[in-house]
């Protein structure tokens, strides 16, 4: 069993260049293993081209986020720039249900999604979308008997609506991970109700705006994640995030909840290896 699990990162995206093994490498050296995230197809099939170079220890969720089911959102940390830049741009990808079933299938993958809603710029029409490339995510792990990997921004209220009204195809034994969790107190007790888990990342090393939230939560449910490239933990904010850096939430996990660091690394793993069923 390895130290800690990196339950949601992003090693395959064009921020690492050609140094996405040497991060991989760093945190399998660290026992770490870790879950490259997918974000539309493309992102989404490079997580398993790279977890097929590993016997064990790296795996792949396939998806589509919220906020490439439009026209709207391009970064260079994750999709590259040029031409790459021109082509994303011009379009929003139209989730293809029977492509990421063939992904899913993968015994790589672990989960499905990047998948959810994020309503920080949205429009009726949007809102629309994603909410039905959401539910037909939700359908396909259920199909395929995979847990969901939720992102959600801005729209807790609706997240909660459309899993409630679907919850009969909810995976029993854990739902899924709600990543980078910054609901209410309250709507993480509806989603707890729901089976889910909840993953914490670096912004706990330089906010307490969680704090109350993971202890109500309890270590039971929650899973340590980087997100990287994003969003680093002190002592690296600023810098570009990577897997290794995992141990820095797991730290600041064990100050809040006041337990030592051997149990987060203990708990935090087995709910991940239990998710994930690796």
């Amino acid at each position: 069993m390895p130290r800690l699990i990196d339950a949601h990162t992003h090693a395959q995206f064009a921020a690492y260049g050609d140094g996405g093994s040497e991060v991989i490498g760093r945190a399998l050296d660290n026992d770490i293993w870790l879950v490259n995230v997918g974000t539309q197809i493309d992102t989404s099939k490079d997580a398993i081209n790279v977890a097929d170079n590993y016997k064990e220890g790296v795996y792949a969720s396939v998806g589509l986020h919220p906020i490439h089911t439009g026209k709207s959102y391009h970064d260079i940390q994750e999709l590259g720039g040029g031409d790459a830049e021109k082509e994303f741009t011009s379009r929003g990808e139209k989730f293809d249900y029977d492509a990421y079933k063939k992904l899913a299938q993968h015994p790589k993958t672990v989960s499905i999604g990047e998948c959810g809603l994020d309503y920080y710029r949205t429009d009726p029409e949007t809102k629309k979308i994603q909410e039905e490339v959401f539910i037909n995510q939700i359908e396909l792990a259920n199909e395929v008997g995979k847990p969901l990997m939720i992102h959600c921004r801005d729209a807790f209220q609706d997240l909660i609506k459309i899993l409630g009204a679907n919850s009969n195809k909810l995976k029993a034994d854990g739902a899924g991970i709600i990543h980078f969790f910054t609901g209410s107190v309250n709507d993480a007790a509806k989603l707890l109700n729901l089976g889910f888990y909840f993953s914490f990342g670096g912004v706990i090393t330089f906010t307490h705006d969680y704090d109350e939230a993971i202890r109500r939560v309890s270590l039971d449910r929650i899973v340590v994640e980087t997100d990287a490239p994003y969003v680093a933990p002190v002592p690296f904010r600023g810098k570009r995030n990577e897997p290794s850096y995992v141990i820095y939430p797991a730290e600041k996990l064990a100050e809040i909840m006041g337990v030592g660091m051997d149990e987060i690394a203990k708990k935090t793993t087995e709910n991940a290896r239990k998710i994930f069923n690796i």
